[in-house]
C-alpha cells in the first residue's frame, strides 16, 4: 500500500476502508454502492427505439454471416480434408468469448460424427495439454489472432506434429501465419455500438464452425441413426433407437383367445392383461382378428347376447399390426393415422409375438 492513502476493499458483501498502519473496519455495505440506474422508460418512442436497436443488431450479424459465403474457397476445402483425414480427435481451443463459441463448435463436431473436445488454452499450459495426442487436429480460434494464451502453446502443438487450423479476423496475425490453414472470419463491424463487445464476430465464428461440421457430416454420409447414437438420452434418440421389440408386451403378458372362446371369457382375458385389447388366434397362433373396447361397444349397439356370443362373432378381422423390428416411432405414427390405441405385433408368418398400446409408448418416452 502507498503511505498516506486510504483504500476501499470489498470483503464479501461489505466495503471496508483501510488506511495503512490501521486495522480494517467496516464502513459501507454493498447497498451503499448501487449500480448505475438505467434511463427511465418514458413513452412508446422508447419502445420503438429498443426494437429498432435489436433489429439493427440482427441486420449487422446477418450481413456478417452472409459475407462468409463468398469467402469460402480453397482454404475451407483444405480444412475439411484435414479434418476428414484426422486419425485422432479435433482439439478446439480459444479464450474468452471465442472459447465459449469453441466449446459449442466442439460439441457440434462430436455429435455429428467428428470426435472433438474443447481445450482451454490457459489450462493447457498447466497440464491439460496432456489431453492432446499425435494425430489430433487443432482448431484455434482468436479474432485478433494474437491471443497470448494460444500463442504460448502453439510450439507445443507443432512439436507433437498436430495439424493447425486457425479461425481469425486478421489474416496477417501471428496465429494465421503459423497455421496450416487459415479461415477468415473477419466482420466489417460488431453489432455492439461501441464496436467492442464480440457480437457479429462470434456469430460469424459459430457459423463457420457449423459450415465445417455440416460439410463433414454430409461427406461422411452421416444419418439420423448415427445422430441418435450420439443422443441416446434425448427424445430424438428414443425415437430413432427404440424398436417395437423394445417396448412390446410378450409371453404371459400377451392377451390372446381362440375364435370359439365365449365372449365373457374374452372380456376377462382383456381385463386381466390390461392392454385394452386381445388378439384372436387359431390353433397355430396365427392371428385371425382382434377384439378391443370399440368392438365391445359395437356389439352392445347390435344388441348381441353377450352370454351366447363367441369372439368370432364380435372380433374385427384384418386388424392393423406391426413388425417387431420396426421403430417404435412407426407404431406411434400408425396409431395416430388410424386413430387406434393399440397394435398387435406379428412375425413374417402372421403369428402373434407381441402387442403394445399407447401407454407403453408413453412410458418408453417415444410419444
Amino acid at each position: 500500500m502507498v503511505p498516506g492513502r486510504t483504500f476501499v476493499i470489498c470483503l464479501g458483501n461489505q466495503m471496508t476502508k483501510v488506511r495503512p498502519g490501521t486495522k480494517e473496519r467496516p464502513v459501507y455495505d454493498a447497498e451503499s454502492f448501487p449500480a448505475a440506474p438505467s434511463p427511465p422508460m418514458n413513452d412508446a418512442s422508447d419502445s420503438k427505439r429498443l426494437i429498432e436497436m435489436g433489429r439493427e443488431a440482427l441486420r449487422i450479424e446477418a450481413r456478417a454471416v452472409a459475407a462468409l459465403v463468398d469467402r469460402l474457397g480453397v482454404d475451407f476445402d483444405h480444412a475439411c480434408r484435414m479434418l476428414l483425414a484426422c486419425t485422432g480427435r479435433v482439439v478446439v481451443s480459444g479464450m474468452g468469448k471465442s472459447g465459449h463459441i469453441g466449446g459449442k463448435i466442439a460439441a457440434t463436431f462430436a455429435s455429428t460424427g467428428t470426435p472433438a473436445f474443447f481445450l482451454h488454452p490457459a489450462e493447457a499450459s498447466h497440464g491439460d495439454l496432456g489431453m492432446v495426442a499425435r494425430g489430433d487436429v487443432v482448431l484455434a480460434i482468436s479474432y485478433s489472432g494474437e491471443t497470448a494464451e494460444l500463442l504460448t502453446i502453439l510450439p507445443l502443438f507443432k512439436r507433437m506434429d498436430s495439424a493447425l487450423i486457425a479461425m481469425t479476423g486478421n489474416p496477417q496475425s501471428t496465429l494465421a501465419r503459423e497455421a496450416d490453414v487459415h479461415l477468415d472470419i473477419s466482420v466489417p463491424a460488431e453489432a455492439c455500438p461501441l464496436n467492442l463487445a464480440p457480437t457479429a464476430s462470434t456469430t460469424a465464428t459459430l457459423a463457420m464452425g457449423d459450415a465445417l461440421a455440416v460439410a463433414l457430416l454430409k461427406h461422411r454420409g452421416f444419418t439420423e441413426a448415427d445422430f441418435a447414437r450420439s443422443h441416446p438420452g434425448g427424445a430424438l434418440g428414443r425415437r430413432l433407437l427404440l424398436h417395437v421389440s423394445d417396448v412390446m408386451r410378450r409371453g404371459a403378458d400377451l392377451p390372446m383367445v381362440r375364435p370359439d372362446t365365449p365372449l365373457p371369457e374374452g372380456l376377462l382375458e382383456m381385463s386381466r392383461k390390461r392392454l385394452g385389447l386381445t388378439a384372436v388366434v387359431d390353433a397355430d397362433q396365427k392371428v385371425v382378428g382382434i377384439f378391443t373396447d370399440g368392438d365391445l361397444r359395437r356389439a352392445l349397439d347390435r344388441r348381441l347376447d353377450i352370454h351366447k356370443s363367441t369372439m368370432a362373432d364380435v372380433m374385427t378381422r384384418g386388424c392393423r399390426w406391426i413388425g417387431a423390428n420396426e421403430l417404435a416411432a412407426e407404431a406411434v405414427l400408425m396409431m395416430e393415422k388410424h386413430s387406434i390405441n393399440g397394435l398387435l405385433v406379428l412375425d413374417e408368418s402372421g403369428s402373434l409375438i407381441g402387442a403394445l398400446n399407447v401407454h407403453d409408448l408413453l412410458r418408453a418416452g417415444v410419444m
